[in-house]
């Protein structure tokens, strides 16, 4: 491709980690080449409408969407196009190479917008369907790491309806499984929205009607007296993995407030581990990322016992959380990587797999059938 590319970031959504989602765009956006891209910016608020316009990021992070217009992207194959939506139709504003998604959690993390993009036949950064999906359902991934023998805590699936009619059940499943502290969490979110430690069955009862607020599915895991270590995987078909870091959480555990409010988290880049441990756990989070058919960038968060070393595979983060200050940028800087050259990098991998995924033949006709 020749000359610059025309590159549309989204961000925001209809998510709790919608303010997660501007922080990560505003990052992402101060280290864009203008001498390689033309950048279109394009929010979603919270109810789901597209917007764009001068400074889009500014007019999301003041809520004054009153200078920004309706847009929209049709997923017809070969129309490239952004397009204004008028009373009398749609208007076209520009050509479009390239999506860099900054959308975390539902409806930007979880394939359903990587589905739209690939109706349209769009390049885009990060993972695709499957590797989104599978990796924003963090029991379903647990269920893929246990068929890939990497091990991970134990844990109990429950729903909204089963909760509302069954509470007492669940609740003695979950103390079969465990003995108290548990952690309760949205089956399908991250940035730890939702997330509850449960020190008795109190505390449990709350923490599965919070968490039940957030997804219809609701995780409870056995909880682990251990440290909390995160490695940054990039690539396509032939994934790397940075070194791993170690997160020393502000507060009990490493919550919403601890990640992105309070700055008091300490980070320790590279973990102080010996180094057949941070390898195992760098060669677990490279098999992870392959398991689900990860694309692009993916953040694989580990528990490690503190008694016994043993390692957990905790989750899989397919659009990480993406600041100047997130630990998958910083993990990349200690690996050599900087933040503007990582950006370029995730864009490049997903000009790539468009290059490749139009490598696929998509009509078949038999030898019997007539032309």
């Amino acid at each position: 491709m020749t000359g610059k590319t025309y590159l549309l970031v989204l961000f925001g959504g209809r998510s709790g980690e919608y303010e997660v989602s501007l922080m990560s765009a505003r990052s992402v956006l101060s280290v864009l080449d203008p001498e390689k891209y033309t950048v279109i910016q394009v929010g979603i608020t919270r109810e789901g409408k597209w917007l764009s316009g001068d400074d889009t990021i500014s007019a999301f992070e003041n809520g004054d969407f009153s200078g920004l217009k309706e847009v929209t992207l049709r997923p017809v194959p070969g129309d490239a196009t952004l397009y204004g939506t008028t009373s009398s139709g749609l208007e076209p504003i520009t050509h479009v190479d390239a999506v860099f998604p900054v959308l975390h959690g539902t409806f930007g993390e979880d394939g359903t917008l990587q589905g739209l993009l690939e109706m349209a036949d769009l390049a885009y950064v990060g993972a695709g369907v499957l590797g989104s999906s599978v990796g924003m359902d963090k029991a379903l991934f647990k269920d893929v790491m246990r068929t890939h023998q990497i091990p991970v805590v134990d844990s109990v699936l429950t729903n909204r309806k089963q909760l509302a009619k069954e509470m007492d059940r669940v609740i003695e499943d979950i103390e079969r499984m465990s003995g108290y502290p548990v952690f309760v969490k949205p089956a399908n979110l991250g940035s730890s929205v939702g997330v509850t430690k449960c020190r008795n069955r109190s505390d449990l009862l709350e923490g599965l009607m919070e968490a039940a607020q957030y997804d219809r599915r609701v995780l409870v895991e056995k909880g682990v007296n251990a440290r909390e270590i995160e490695v940054s995987v990039l690539g396509n078909d032939d994934p790397k993995a940075s070194v791993a870091g170690e997160i020393l959480p502000s507060r009990e555990f490493y919550d919403y407030n601890a990640k992105y409010i309070d700055n008091a988290s300490g980070l320790i880049i590279p973990a102080p581990l010996e180094l057949s441990l941070m390898e195992r756990i760098r060669r677990y989070a490279v098999e992870a990322f392959r398991a689900v058919d990860c694309s692009g960038m993916a953040r694989v968060d580990f528990l490690l016992e503190k008694n016994t070393n043993q390692v957990f595979l905790n989750e899989i983060n397919t659009i990480p959380g993406f600041t100047r200050i997130s630990m998958y940028p910083k993990l990349w800087e200690a690996s050599g990587l900087t933040y503007p050259a990582l950006v370029d990098r995730l864009i490049e991998l997903g000009l790539e797999r468009k290059a490749d995924r139009d490598q696929t033949k998509r009509t078949y006709r038999s030898d019997n059938e007539p032309l």
